[in-house]
């Protein structure tokens, strides 16, 4: 993949997983909405780590007031 961003988007990445979209955000945003997702950079950095990536999560996390 080509992307111009890529030392930046990685720089402010918070994704632990290790995947070869890390940096390549509109291919990782892409990739997620696929599968009903939300990327890592929509999580605080401790609910990244849970990979949970649903929706569902996201706004639970939200109501709390997490995010």
């Amino acid at each position: 993949m080509d992307c111009n961003n890529h030392s930046i988007n990685m720089e402010n990445c918070n994704c632990t997983c290790f995947c070869s979209k890390k940096g390549f955000c509109c291919e990782c945003l892409s990739y997620h909405r696929s599968m009903n997702e939300l990327s890592a950079c929509y999580f605080p950095v401790d609910a990244e780590k849970t990979y949970n990536r649903s929706i569902e999560y996201f706004v639970e996390l939200h109501q709390q007031g997490r995010i």
